[in-house]
């Protein structure tokens, strides 16, 4: 039987001061990247990203746009990766500076590339910065990961 595990990312976009929120994990995908993480069971996926959103950084969020979706498939066990990716504006709350997963803080948008970005988030920014993706979908098992082809 092969396993589904579903996940979630938002960018969090202060127009105002043309910055986003990220976060610098320190436990799983080290680096940084968006806030996110896992749907359980018995919420939905937007429901998911509010809450996520709201753990890792203490901003509460809302009007969340889809993105695009990033979809693993493992050739050798069927299992099954996707993270359902968002964007807002929309937020309040006092920022965390610190949580379990790491720092959270605000950075220029044109500065994302200038970070220790996670590995293979710099390919997915264009989903979120351009509108310029609808689905990203890669092939993995024990012995590779390979590169998404987006589209």
């Amino acid at each position: 039987m092969y396993k589904i595990e579903l996940t979630n990312m938002c960018m969090v976009y202060d127009r105002t001061n043309n910055k986003v929120l990220v976060q610098d994990r320190i436990k799983s995908w080290k680096g940084i990247s968006f806030p996110g993480g896992h749907v359980e069971a018995g919420e939905s996926i937007v429901e998911s990203t509010i809450r996520e959103v709201k753990e890792e950084t203490g901003l509460t969020i809302s009007n969340l746009e889809p993105c695009g979706i990033i979809y693993w498939y493992n050739d050798e066990t069927g299992d099954r990766y996707f993270v359902f990716n968002y964007r807002t504006e929309v937020f309040s709350g006092e920022l965390l500076e610190k949580t379990d997963e790491g720092n959270v803080f605000w950075v220029d948008k044109h500065d994302l590339l200038k970070l220790n970005l996670s590995e293979g988030f710099e390919e997915r920014l264009p989903m979120f910065l351009e509108k310029k993706y609808s689905e990203g979908f890669g092939i993995w098992n024990e012995h590779r990961v390979g590169q998404l082809k987006f589209t």
